[in-house]
C-alpha cells in the first residue's frame, strides 16, 4: 500500500513532450476512481489532459478503508459507477473474478509479445483479461556486503546467490551466520518477511476444484518459520515495526544489548526505492541484491474499467495507452527506477542503470530478469482471507501452542467455516 501511494505521484511528475506527440483524438468524459489517497485530483487531471486533451476528466480519491465498499456499491447498482478505477494487489482478483469488469483481452492480444506475463496472468480469469498494469514488482533478497565479507569471505552477488538459491540453502546460511557470529548476525530482521516468497513459490493456488489445497511449500514455510524462531535466525521484530526499520541502519539491539547485524531484507523494487533507501542511514552503499530462494512478486496496482460504462471507447483507450505507450513507460521508468511491464522498454533501458545505493549494481537489469520468472497464476479472490487464516495457524505452530498437524487441521476447519470450502 505504501508503494501505491507514491507510484501515481511519480506518474504525474514525468510528463514531457513525447506524450503530447501521441495525443488521443477521443472526445467525451471519463471518471476515474483511485484508492491512492495522497494524490491530488488536479495532478491526475494535468497528467491525463496531456494525452487526452479532448476528454473531460473527473478524478476522485476514495480513502483506502472505504474504497472497496464504495466501489462494490456503485458497481452493483450501476448508479454513479466510475468508468475506470485502480485496483491494489490485495484485492484485484476480487474484481477480476466478479463479472463486473470490461473485457480487455483485445488489448492484451494486440500486445501479447510486448507485455510481461505475470501482471496479465493476475488480471486474467477464465481465459479473459479484465485488469492490466503498467508496472511490475518482482522481489529480491537485499543483503549487506560488509556482513557477507565478514562471515563468508565474499560479497559478490553471484557468490551470495549461491548461498541463498533455495530454501534449504537459505536456512543453512542462516545457521552459518548464527554460529560464526555467536548469534549477533541474523539472516533477517523478521521471519515474517519470508511469507511473500513462499506464497509465490506455490505450484497451485489455495482453492482447486472448490477444495482447499495446501501446497507442500507452505508446510515447508511453517517449518522454516519455526526454525527461525527457535534458533534465533532473525531479530524477532515484526515487519514494518520500529525495530524492523532500525535494523536497516544498524541500530537494533538484542536482549544482551548487542547490536544486531541483519544480513538482509526481502523486498520488491518499491522496497528498494521507497523503504530501504529512506531508512538505511549510514549503511547506504553497503547493500547489494540477488534473486534469493525463489521468484516472487509483492504489491502493485492494476487498472480496470466497469463493464457497463457509457464511455467504453475512452475507458479502453486510456487503459491501452497507460499499459502500452512505450514513450510514456520509458520516461516513467527512467525517472523513477521502477520496473515497467513493457518488455521492449525493459530491454531498452536495462543496460543503462547503475545504482550507487547498491554499490553500482544494475538493479534494473536484475529485476527485469527476475520478473520473467514470477508466476501470477496462483492468485485468487479468496487469498486475503485464506492467507490471514493461514498466518494465524502458522503463528500458533511457531509459538508452540499447536503441533504442525493441529495447526493445519485448525487452518482447514477455519477456511471451511469462513468460506464454506471443503
Amino acid at each position: 500500500m505504501k508503494k501505491c501511494l507514491i507510484v501515481l505521484v511519480m506518474l504525474v511528475g514525468v510528463l514531457t513532450l513525447s506524450f503530447a506527440q501521441e495525443q488521443s483524438t477521443l472526445r467525451g468524459n471519463l471518471s476515474i476512481w483511485s484508492f491512492i489517497d495522497e494524490v491530488g485530483g488536479q495532478n491526475i487531471n494535468n497528467y491525463l489532459t496531456i494525452a487526452f486533451p479532448n476528454v473531460r476528466i473527473n478524478y476522485s480519491v476514495i480513502p483506502t478503508d472505504n474504497f472497496q465498499n464504495r466501489l462494490d456499491s456503485v458497481l452493483a447498482s450501476g448508479r454513479g459507477a466510475p468508468d475506470v478505477f485502480t485496483l491494489e494487489a490485495a484485492f484485484v482478483r476480487k474484481y477480476v473474478e466478479s463479472g463486473l469488469l470490461m473485457d480487455l483481452t483485445d488489448i492484451y492480444e494486440a500486445n501479447r509479445n510486448r507485455l510481461l506475463a505475470y501482471p496479465v496472468e493476475i488480471g486474467t480469469y477464465n481465459g479473459r483479461v479484465y485488469a492490466m498494469s503498467w508496472e511490475a514488482h518482482p522481489g529480491a533478497f537485499f543483503y549487506r556486503r560488509s556482513i557477507a565479507r565478514r562471515y563468508f569471505g565474499n560479497d559478490d552477488p553471484a557468490f551470495v546467490q549461491n548461498l541463498v538459491s533455495n530454501f534449504d540453502k537459505f536456512l543453512e546460511t542462516a545457521e552459518r551466520l548464527r554460529a560464526a557470529s555467536n548469534g549477533q548476525a541474523v539472516m533477517l530482521a523478521s521471519r515474517g518477511d519470508l511469507f511473500n516468497v513462499f506464497i509465490d513459490a506455490r505450484s497451485q493456488p489455495w482453492i482447486v476444484n472448490n477444495s482447499l489445497a495446501i501446497d507442500p511449500v507452505m508446510i515447508r514455510y511453517m517449518e522454516i518459520s519455526k526454525i527461525f524462531n527457535e534458533r534465533g535466525y532473525d531479530a524477532k521484530v515484526g515487519p514494518w515495526s520500529d525495530g524492523w526499520f532500525r535494523a536497516m541502519r544498524d541500530e537494533e539491539r538484542d536482549a544482551r544489548n548487542r547490536r544486531y547485524e541483519v544480513f538482509g531484507y526481502l523486498f520488491p523494487n518499491w522496497g528498494l526505492q521507497y523503504v530501504l533507501k529512506h531508512n538505511a542511514g549510514n549503511t547506504a552503499g553497503d547493500w547489494a541484491m540477488v534473486q534469493g530462494p525463489a521468484a516472487y512478486n509483492w504489491g502493485g496496482t492494476w487498472v480496470a474499467a466497469w463493464r457497463n460504462t457509457p464511455n467504453a471507447a475512452t475507458a479502453k483507450e486510456f487503459i491501452r495507452w497507460l499499459v502500452t505507450n512505450e514513450g510514456f513507460l520509458e520516461e516513467y521508468a527512467l525517472a523513477s527506477g521502477d520496473i515497467v511491464s513493457s518488455i521492449p522498454v525493459m530491454n531498452r533501458i536495462a543496460p543503462t542503470f547503475s545504482e550507487p545505493f547498491l554499490g553500482g549494481q544494475n538493479h534494473y537489469a536484475a529485476f527485469s530478469a527476475f520478473a520473467q520468472n514470477v508466476n501470477g497464476r496462483t492468485l485468487q479472490s479468496t487469498d486475503q482471507t485464506i492467507n490471514s487464516i493461514f498466518l494465524e495457524a502458522e503463528n500458533a505452530y511457531v509459538s508452540g501452542e499447536m503441533t504442525l498437524e493441529e495447526a493445519l487441521a485448525d487452518f482447514r476447519a477455519e477456511v471451511r467455516k469462513q468460506l464454506r470450502i471443503r
